[in-house]
Order: C-alpha cells, then structure tokens, then sequence
C-alpha cells in the first residue's frame, strides 16, 4: 500500500458527493468506497450500522476488488453479525488486525469466515455519529497481511467523516421529503378548500376540495375569481399579510363567475420564512348571505304579499323627509272594507289570498314608481313621488272604482271588495314621518266614515277632519294616561225625588288630567276609546280604581245608597273584560251590594245577548243594573222585558225643554207609566234647572241628576256618604 496520501481522495469523494442530488446521495456511497479502495490501495472497503452502541450491526455498504468476488456485487458480509466480532466494535475504539490468524480460539468462526473470504487484514474505525446516523468505516486486505499505517488510518478516518455525513444528509433530505409528502397529503385531505399563492397572485398546489368547489386551476391568477369593484380589498388583505401587519387576514368576497358558491371567504397567512408565499383557505359563505338576505327581507317585506313592509315604508318617508329635493309628494291610506266579514265566513285563508289579490291589484293601479306597502291587517300604504294632490285624487278615484269591480270568489261564495281611502300632502315641514302619517290615516277613517267605498282628502279646514284628528290624538293621550295613572275619579249626586233616601246615590265620572294639570272632557276622549278599542282598558282602570277607594273608605262606602258606574259597549263585548270583572267583583263582597252597572240603550240593543250575560254575572253578586240614555236610539221596548232593568235613565234630549215641549212631558210620562208596570225606577238626567226637577216630580220621575242639584266633584274630595234632599 502507499503512504504517499494526500487530497485526491477527498477530491473524488466530494465528486461523487457533489454532482448527485441530495435525496440519492447513498446510492453513491457504493461508487465511494471503490474510490476508497483504489485511492488508498486496500482491497475492500464495507460500512457498519446499527445502534448507537453498535449493538445491532449490519453492512450496510460492502465493496471488494472484483478479483475477490468471483464477479458477484456482494452487499451483505455476515461477519457483522458474529459474536466474537460484535464484541470487538462493541467497544468505540480502533481495531487493527495486521492478521487475522491473530484471532483468539473464541473467534474460530470469524477466522474461519475471513480465511473463506481471503482477508488476511481487517482494519474497523471508532464509530462516527451524525446527528441519527452512526457508521463504522472497515477495511479488508485479501491479498496479503499488511501494517495499517497512521496515514492510512488518518485519511480513511477523513473518508469516513464524509461518508457518515452524506449518509446523514440523505438520510434529512429522505425525511423531509417524506414529511413534505405526508404534509401535503394531509393538506390535500383537508376539508376545506385550500391552495398556495405566489407573489405574482397565482395560485398553486390546490387541494382537492379546492380543485372540486372553485372555478379555477393551477396557475390561475386570484383576481380573476372576483369582481372588479373587489380588487382593492383583496389587495389591502394580502398586502397586510405580506408585510407583515397582520400574521392572518381575510376578507369575504362574491365570486364573478356564475358557479354555485356566491361569497367566499379567503384567509391568508404566511408560510415561515417566505413572505412571498402565502396559504390560503377559501370558505363557503353563501349560506350566511343568503340568510343575511333572507333576514333583511323579512325586516323590510311583507312575507305574505312580498310588499314594503310598515318599518320599510316608515323608512322611506323618513328619507323622503330629511332630503333636500322639493318635489310634491302624497301619501295615501288604504283599508279593505268589511275585511273581516270574509275573513269569518269563508276563513284566514281566504283571507290571506285576497290581500295577496289587492296587492297585485294596486301596483298595477299607481304609477311606476310609486310604492306600495302593506302595512298591516287589511291595511297598505301608497307613497307617490312627484305628485300633487289633484293627481293623487285621480289615482284614488282609479284604484276605488277598479276594485269596486274586483269579484273575490272563494270556495264558490263571491264576496264583493270595495277599499276605503286617505290621502295626505307630505308635508316637508312636519316634526317626524308619524303627523304625516296620521293624516292619511284620519283622512281613511273619514272616508270609511262616509259610507265606505271612496277617498278622503286630508285637509286642516275640514271640522270633520279636526274632530277625528283631534280623537287620535286623544287615543294617544288615553295610552299614556292609562300608563302614568292620569285619569281622576268624579261624582255626581242622583237625588230622590218623592221620598227621602239616608245613603247619597251618585254616578262615578271619568277624567283625564294632563301634565300641565289641565281636565280633559269625556266628550273628547272617550270617542277615542270607542273608536280606537281602548274603552275596555277605560273601565277596568275605573272599577279597579272606584273598588280600591270604597275599600279604602269603607265607613263612607257603607253610608252610599248606590254607586253608579258606566260601561261601554266595547267592554260587553269583550269576554276577556267581563272575566275579569266577574273575578273583581267576586273579591270584593262588602262592596258590590252597592254597585249598579249603567250600559247605554244603543249598547244594550245592539248586543243583547252580552247584556243578558251581564246580568247573569251582577245579580248573584246583588248589583243592579241601569239603562242609560234611554229613548235616544230605539223606539221598541220589547228588550227591556228581557233584561229586566233596576234603572232607566231618560236621554237628556227629552228633559232639557221638558217645561215648554209637552211631546217631551208625553215621551217622560210614558216611561214613568213603564216603569211602574215593569218594575224600574226612572232617573231624569241634564236636570238644570228646579223648575225641571219640579216638572219631573209632578210627572213621576224618581231621581234627578244635573247641574241643577251639583256639578261633578272629584271623589277624593267626599267625605261623607249620607243623602242630602233636594226639592223635599
């Protein structure tokens, strides 16, 4: 051998080494150790792996002269497997044989293997270790016994350094690209669509789900997936995750093409170490849009007719009423008269399909662009842009004359549709949308007023129209009042007539109070209550509140002869009051004895059968009943043996001339003569003056109520329940 070594070996090694790709590095390793072998003049070099200890050996590399395998490529050498010789590399040193005939008699069987194989030198390196590569470089002379020399021994220990760390090398570069392959088919297994994009905002490295739900391939370019007007969002997006503001950041976008998916929401974020290279992550977002959509849908459209709904067209005239443009505009309201008679013959469902008719009706009767709205119920509301108030009339005249004509046939029954109508000038100046509002809406109950089938116009010198705006306005004030506890009881004395009484009768009376402490008349509010259902609330407040008093003055309550108090029609019939009032008056039995329910004729007539009920409900409780103005709507008496009266009071119209009208002493006498036959006493109100009361005596009236014997006093203010006589 030669011992002339110097750095052509290590030249051929990092030849080898250097012109192969990293992840097939090993596969040289075979060319490196015939490299070995001819540069430093040995006949074989093998390398050894296994454990860190070199417990577990195997040869993982052999090379031998050809001459000594019989031309055969032998890969495998079972020496690493010996016992004998397992316990000599065991041991992290060098071991030289010169000879192997050396070998102790416990190694026969390697002496043998090697005698078989004609190595008569073995030389194996100290271990090397290379992060989780660990190799030990050994080399063979077949041809004779030789001395391994330090310079043979140095340079091969240089050729093992080399080798250990190419076989490292390959052995990261295996592993990551195994890692790499297990990562991406992890990402290409993810549910989500997934891609790569470069700097040039293509897109590379789509997974399946991305290549199976976006309309795009590798390569393509990002921007093209959205719309023009997109572009500067997306580009703020992936600028603030390539520099570094934001480690991810996503926007939610609409597709340009017409595929399935509508919105996408992309997120970014940057791969370690390249800020060129970004994930992106697209997510299906259509189904929280089209809720979205769905939602506002619903908020602002009737789900029934597909109209403007209220808050939508309340919106639009609040627009309508901060916008500069001085254009003329008109708002109608309408309301489908005797709705309510088809929605109780033929059924809600009859009903709904003709609300759907009306609407359909009505876009075809008003202009293009005008808006039609449902409001609610049988309710829609019309906004006309540039229109005055003779147009406005026009389009009302067309929409009630066409549907006038409109035949509703449900279930072979026709039903004939007429609408009631109310138009306003909206008016730019007006505080907020809901005065506007209001004068349509007054204008509608005119025209319902009129006999139905027709429009109104709205119109500040119309007395009609003030007295109906006057009694909206009135409801509003009763809610309030109701709610901040502004109503104040009153009386009113009923005096006897013929015979002296102990206990003082009077007559509980209603009145609002204001802010300000101004009294609100009855003749103001309560055509409101009537009109707009909240007389029932009225008289709840009133008996709860009269109850509560008597309770609360007992020894006056039981002094009274009788505490008269009004219903109205609207509470008889509401069986959720008349509940209520027979569980009132059954809680309160040191007080009923004393109450008489007064219900006017019209009411009594028009409703007989909840007046009857009524009835039924007071006398086990030994209230009575009284029939109020009476004579001012009815002619008949016939009812009145049916309801068997304790009272009757005479409308005023037939006592306020009574002294100079003798058919008015005739109508008087007569109910008195009725009276006496049926049973009922007979009250006379509007009593203003003493020749009245003196007139009513002489005829047989039993009790006077008016001005003329006290005017109405808070009920606060009684202090006593005794009688005092007036006329006796």
């Amino acid at each position: 051998m030669s011992d002339g070594l110097a750095n052509p070996l290590q030249q051929a090694l990092v030849t080898i080494f250097s012109e192969t790709p990293l992840e097939t590095l090993e596969q040289n390793v075979d060319r490196a150790l015939e490299a070995i072998t001819l540069q430093l003049h040995c006949d074989g070099v093998f390398v050894l792996t296994g454990s860190l200890s070199l417990d577990h050996l195997r040869t993982r590399n052999l090379y031998l002269k050809p001459q000594f395998t019989q031309g055969q490529q032998i890969r495998v050498w079972p020496l690493a497997r010996m016992s004998f010789f397992r316990s000599l590399v065991r041991n992290p040193k060098l071991l030289n044989l010169p000879d192997v005939n050396t070998l102790p008699p416990e190694a026969q069987a390697e002496r043998a293997l090697l005698r078989d194989w004609d190595v008569k030198s073995l030389l194996v390196l100290p271990p090397v270790v290379f992060g989780e590569t660990r190799i030990a470089l050994g080399a063979v002379n077949c041809s004779e016994c030789c001395e391994w020399s330090e310079a043979f021994i140095q340079e091969f220990q240089h050729a093992a350094v080399m080798i250990g760390s190419a076989m490292e090398l390959t052995r990261i570069a295996h592993d990551m690209l195994a890692s790499e392959n297990k990562y991406r088919e992890v990402f290409n297994q993810l549910p989500l669509a997934c891609a790569l994009l470069d700097k040039q905002n293509q897109l590379m490295m789509l997974n399946k789900i991305a290549l199976q739900t976006l309309p795009v391939q590798h390569g393509y370019d990002l921007f093209s997936m959205v719309r023009e007007e997109e572009h500067a969002m997306l580009t703020d997006t992936l600028h603030m995750v390539r520099e570094g503001v934001l480690g991810q950041a996503w926007c939610e976008l609409p597709l340009k093409s017409q595929h399935h998916l509508d919105w996408l929401r992309l997120s970014f974020s940057q791969i370690y170490g390249d800020k060129d290279t970004l994930v992106m992550i697209a997510e299906d977002v259509s189904e929280k849009y089209r809720l979205a959509d769905e939602l506002s849908f619903h908020a602002n459209y009737d789900a029934l007719t597909g109209l403007p709904n209220r808050l939508h067209f309340e919106a639009l005239l609040e627009n309508l009423l901060h916008a500069k443009d001085d254009m003329p505009t008109c708002v109608a309201f309408i309301d489908v008269d005797q709705f309510q008679v088809i929605n109780n013959i033929s059924g809600h469902q009859a009903g709904d399909k003709l609300l759907c008719q009306l609407a359909l009706r009505l876009k075809q009767l008003v202009r293009k662009g005008d808006i039609v709205a449902r409001l609610g119920g049988d309710e829609f509301g019309i906004l006309m842009h540039y229109c005055n108030v003779d147009s406005a009339q026009h389009i009302a005249k067309r929409i009630c004359t066409q549907l006038a004509t409109h035949e509703f046939i449900w279930e072979n029954r026709c039903h004939n549709v007429s609408v009631s109508m109310g138009i306003a000038k909206f008016n730019r100046s007006a505080s907020d949308i809901y005065a506007v509002m209001s004068h349509a809406d007054a204008a509608c109950r005119l025209a319902k007023d009129k006999g139905r089938n027709g429009w109104h116009l709205y119109s500040t010198k119309d007395p009609k129209m003030t007295r109906l705006y006057t009694e909206m306005m009135a409801s509003v004030d009763i809610v309030s009042a109701l709610a901040l506890n502004q109503f104040e009881l009153y009386f009113q004395s009923i005096a006897p007539l013929n015979y002296d009484e102990s206990g003082l009768h009077l007559e509980v009376l209603l009145r609002m109070v204001q802010p300000n402490g101004n009294i609100v008349s009855p003749a103001i509010f309560l055509p409101a209550a009537e009109r707009y259902n909240l007389a029932a609330k009225i008289d709840l407040w009133v008996i709860d509140n009269l109850l509560k008093w008597g309770s609360n003055h007992l020894a006056i309550w039981q002094q009274l002869g009788l505490v008269s108090v009004n219903l109205s029609a609207t509470s008889l019939g509401d069986s959720e009051f008349m509940n209520w009032l027979e569980m009132r008056l059954m809680t309160e039995p040191e007080l009923v004895d004393k109450l008489c329910i007064e219900i006017t004729e019209t009411a009594a007539v028009s409703q007989l059968d909840q007046a009857t009920k009524l009835i039924e409900v007071l006398r086990p409780l030994n209230c009575q009943l009284a029939l109020d103005d009476f004579g001012a709507g009815f002619s008949s008496f016939a009812y009145l043996k049916r309801l068997n009266v304790d009272y009757v009071k005479i409308d005023g119209q037939f006592v306020i001339n009574l002294c100079e009208d003798g058919a008015d002493q005739a109508i008087v006498k007569a109910i008195c003569q009725l009276g006496q036959d049926m049973g009922f006493d007979v009250v006379a109100e509007f009593v203003e003056s003493t020749e009245i009361g003196l007139k009513l005596k002489s005829l047989g009236v039993d009790y006077a109520q008016g001005y003329a014997i006290n005017k109405p006093t808070p009920l606060l203010t009684l202090t006593s329940g005794l009688a005092e006589s007036w006329l006796l």
